[in-house]
């Protein structure tokens, strides 16, 4: 059955008006209803979601996407249904897995039918709550309590549920600063970043035992990634030396929150060590600051018995400063120290020298990073090689980048095949093919094309060596796949005008594996021996 895709909009409504009309145990008869197949025709009429259930009897839903409390059903029950709620996960579907709704919305259920406090308590609250609103003049602690307040029993319990927290924070927080002054505003949207992301690492921590910590912690690490783009979105738009002497309080408060988020080194969907580092390079011209930080970080470097991992995350914010200062030997040295280094950590240095056009700092770099990029992941080997051949353009000659391309074979063959049909170093490329056993079958044909163009002679060790290699696999698929090569050697060796060297190959060919009976009637069939 096609499933019918409603708006994102009109499926966040839904979500939350369920736990308001439904009780735990209804919905669950309608999830077994929905996981059964019971849900037979799903249709959109207007802004009503039209539907058949299977029962005892066939039901007909209806779902009024604009109210939900107008939905109904043709059953007897009185309320809202397991039918209304099977139409309910059959929307749903295409969104997510509909159990990992039902959990949170079970979950939210239960939450809306605890008791409830005393009406005057509830009034005294309300009174009290405008009070409680940020204040342009309070530290970021005073927000962060705010923010805390504001998302108190936010349930997440699935992937989606993130996303819905980070769209949240970012239309809902804003407004309370619309009337500040600009600079305690741009920091207070900042915050509202840093919010976010101690709350995704702390539902990180508490999830990673759940039999469902896959899709919690994917969930968790691309809106920890949207976080990290925010603030750097966030940051790049405050003038931040004006900034600094407009509210030293608040920014010494969010350079030391930041600290401790950062510096502890523990496992986390957030990067916190590239937010540390990117906020410390806005703070740049604040050397007075920079210098008390510094001997922080002495300080606890200076400590025993500490963790390797959150010694790694010491000696990388103390290198950033030499790096910041432009003591690079310095920070090697630091850096070299490091118990697990990882290559993607100092992306964060190469990306602003490219952006800068440093290249000659840029260099420096890459050959510091080469030792540890043999044992990167694939996106990072992927992005190393492209800063080099960025790097390469702006080089005298691009030797020094072949020979980081050829020690990193076989990982690198893709980037090394490719630069050297880009630069037409063709006879490089067949060597390359010949070294990594590649058959021409499994070779673009635009390839082939293009060194054929050059110069067919290039191609024949490479039909060679692949058509014996089919040979000697001894099967008749294999031998097929053999004849298949020799045709097209064969219209090389026209092709360059040595017919004979192709008939002295060829019988010696047949010679050679005389003993293969179905490889000779192979040949037969080709007419190129008797």
């Amino acid at each position: 059955m096609l499933k019918l895709q409603i708006p994102k909009n009109r499926m966040n409504y839904l979500i939350k008006q369920i736990p308001l009309h439904f009780d735990a145990t209804r919905l669950e008869q309608g999830w077994e209803y929905y996981h059964k197949g019971r849900v037979t025709v799903v249709d959109l009429k207007g802004l009503t979601v039209l539907s058949t259930v299977a029962g005892k009897q066939l039901h007909k839903a209806q779902i009024d996407l604009e109210n939900f409390a107008a939905s109904t059903c043709s059953c007897a029950f009185e309320g809202f249904c397991q039918h209304i709620g099977a139409t309910f996960f059959s929307l749903y579907a295409p969104y997510g897995r509909p159990e990992l709704v039902l959990q949170q919305l079970k979950q939210q259920i239960h939450t809306r039918k605890k008791p409830l406090r005393s009406a005057a308590i509830l009034q005294e609250r309300k009174a009290v709550a405008p009070a409680n609103a940020p204040v342009e003049e309070s530290l970021p602690t005073e927000w962060h309590r705010f923010f805390e307040g504001k998302f108190h029993g936010f349930s997440i319990s699935h992937q989606h549920s993130i996303e819905t927290f980070f769209d949240s924070a970012l239309e809902s927080l804003p407004p309370y600063a619309a009337n500040w002054r600009d600079t305690t505003r741009e920091l207070y949207m900042c915050h509202i970043v840093l919010f976010m992301m101690r709350k995704i690492e702390q539902f990180y921590q508490e999830t990673k035992s759940s039999y469902l910590s896959y899709y919690h912690e994917n969930g968790c690490k691309i809106a920890a990634k949207n976080c990290e783009e925010k603030l750097v979105q966030f940051i790049r738009r405050i003038e931040v030396n004006r900034s600094f002497q407009a509210e030293p309080k608040h920014w010494h408060a969010t350079i030391k929150m930041v600290g401790e988020s950062a510096l502890q080194g523990k496992d986390s969907p957030v990067d916190w060590l590239f937010v540390y580092r990117f906020i410390w390079w806005a703070l740049t011209d604040q050397l007075a600051v920079q210098q008390e930080e510094m001997a922080r970080l002495d300080t606890l470097l200076a400590k025993k018995d500490m963790l390797p991992k959150k010694k790694d995350t010491l000696l990388a914010a103390r290198a950033h400063f030499d790096i910041i200062q432009g003591h690079t030997e310095q920070a090697f040295e630091r850096l070299g120290k490091l118990a697990h280094p990882h290559a993607k950590d100092f992306f964060l240095y190469l990306n602003k020298f490219v952006n800068e056009g440093q290249w000659d700092r840029m260099l420096v770099w890459l050959r510091w990073l080469f030792p540890t990029i043999a044992n990167a992941n694939h996106d990072d080997f992927r992005t190393f090689c492209q800063y080099w051949l960025d790097t390469t353009k702006h080089l005298p000659n691009d030797s020094e980048w072949v020979g980081v391309m050829e020690s990193l074979l076989p990982r690198s063959y893709y980037y090394y095949t490719a630069y050297l049909l880009q630069t037409k170093r063709y006879r490089q490329w067949v060597d390359l093919q010949l070294a990594n056993r590649i058959s021409p079958l499994n070779l673009y044909g635009m390839e082939l094309k293009a060194i054929e163009e050059h110069d067919s002679a290039l191609l024949l060790p490479l039909y060679h060596q692949a058509a014996e290699r089919a040979v000697l696999e001894k099967n008749r698929a294999s031998y097929k796949t053999a004849v298949r090569l020799l045709k097209k050697l064969h219209s090389l060796y026209k092709h360059i005008g040595q017919d004979d060297r192709w008939e002295h190959y060829i019988y010696r060919l047949a010679d050679k594996f005389s003993r293969l009976r179905a490889f000779q009637e192979e040949l037969k069939k080709g007419k190129w021996i008797r």
